[in-house]
């Protein structure tokens, strides 16, 4: 690899400022001045191009289950690539079937459901438009707070108005309730329940600032939609994939027990996943649940050159045989149990006035904070070796590779402490050292 690098301008041993220095000449600037060089990873640790280490506790913004250069995702793409790499949506591969069937039987999909397989989140919510779209019906609601991408049709659905604004007027129809609200929703659906071709919903919103569902709406959003004929669509691109301690979030619930909402037998009719699907490796998926979603997007009515592409659809096999393998689901739920641990102990002894609690569901979680100092946490962080990142001004979310030792875990709770003082000194907050 280094070779097509130097083969490319040299910069396998490049210094970061060098780095740096040619990206802001050859990159467009969409996401601004990176915040480090890395070059080299392995399970739930990163190195910068100065050999610096960090432990991984965003992992690819929820996305790098398998942390990094994991030897079964590693092998399956690389024996993939030399076998066959790319065919287009004109053929089918063996690799591509199997992994639909796989996505069915873990969502515990009926009779009738399929896959459409694409490249990212924001596509499988495209996708997931489009279904909602050939009902006939034009209202689509969605939450605030929402975040379900950012081309013109999941940016339609997502809510905050920075992003949506630059690019109005977008996909019409669109409206917003506030989230996890019963009442709110029940009255926007019927205030015309026979226009309302969809209900698009994060079990957890990730982008929001890591807020589960509560218990019960959900399952409350499936008879308000059931009761309407209209779509229940779950956007778990972010919380699916093991990552809340279940295949997807939604699942959590069993009967007497407290969880985020679906009984079970009761199922929405869309999901749309991706991120952890691939470990890293680009691929999306919307997955209709029954005849009727199935049915409405028809042969010509959608593509794209790359859906089930086999090099992604073998990273995906890979990723979920080593979930079940390995036991991430349980590896989610623990990392969730330990920060909660620490957290809860902070916060009970008065271990810092910042730290407000935490908030989230298994490997997706968010340090929250009683100050907009999330920023400025982020980047303490990040000076003393963990990636996080700052999801809202008072949120900092940690969403860790499910393959992350207790060991790593806890050298970030014994750095926590110290963190929050860094990024305000108790001493101004009127309190002694």
């Amino acid at each position: 690899m280094s070779e097509v690098v130097e083969a490319a301008g040299g910069l396998a041993a490049a210094r970061s400022d060098e780095v740096l220095t040619r990206y802001a000449g050859a990159v467009l600037g969409t996401y601004g001045t990176p915040q480090r060089v890395l070059v080299r990873g392995e399970g739930a640790l990163l190195w910068d191009a100065e050999g610096r280490r960090y432990v991984d506790l965003l992992g690819g913004i929820a996305t790098s289950v398998l942390g990094h250069a994991h030897p079964l995702l590693t092998a399956a793409v690389t024996s993939q690539l030399a076998t066959l790499g790319h065919v287009s949506n004109f053929f089918a591969t063996p690799v591509q079937v199997a992994l639909a069937e796989r996505l069915l039987q873990v969502l515990r999909a009926p009779e009738g459901s399929g896959v459409f397989f694409c490249n990212s989140g924001a596509e499988a919510n495209e996708a997931a438009f489009k279904m909602a779209r050939r009902t006939g019906r034009p209202r689509v609601i969605s939450a605030l707070g929402a975040f379900h991408g950012r081309t013109m049709g999941a940016l339609s659905l997502t809510a905050n108005p920075a992003y949506r604004e630059p690019f109005e007027p977008l996909v019409p129809g669109v409206e917003r309730v506030p989230f996890g609200d019963v009442d709110a929703l029940a009255a926007a659906v019927g205030r015309d329940p026979g226009a309302v071709a969809a209900v698009v919903l994060e079990p957890v919103q990730g982008e929001g600032g890591v807020v589960p569902a509560p218990d019960g709406y959900l399952a409350a959003a499936r008879q308000i939609t059931a009761d309407a004929g209209a779509l229940l669509v779950l956007d778990e691109v972010q919380s699916g994939i093991a990552r809340s301690g279940a295949w997807f979030a939604h699942q959590l619930h069993t009967p007497g027990q407290p969880g985020l909402g679906l009984p079970d037998g009761v199922l929405p009719d869309v999901v749309t996943t991706a991120k952890g699907l691939g470990g890293g490796i680009p691929i999306g998926a919307a997955v209709a649940l029954g005849e009727r979603a199935a049915s409405l997007l028809g042969a010509g009515q959608h593509g794209t050159t790359y859906g089930g592409n086999p090099v992604s659809c073998a990273a995906g096999l890979a990723v979920l045989h080593a979930v079940e393998r390995d036991g991430l689901l349980a590896a989610a739920t623990g990392v969730g149990a330990a920060l909660r641990a620490r957290v809860d102990e902070l916060v009970a002894g008065g271990g810092h006035p910042l730290l407000a609690g935490l908030r989230g569901v298994g490997a997706l979680q968010a340090l929250v904070l009683a100050r907009p100092l999330a920023k400025e946490f982020a980047r303490h962080a990040l000076e003393a070796g963990f990636v996080v990142n700052a999801v809202t001004p008072g949120a900092v979310r940690l969403a860790p590779p499910l393959v992350i030792t207790a060991e790593q875990v806890a050298e970030f709770t014994a750095a926590l402490p110290e963190l929050l003082e860094r990024t305000e000194p108790s001493r101004a907050l009127g309190r002694t050292a």
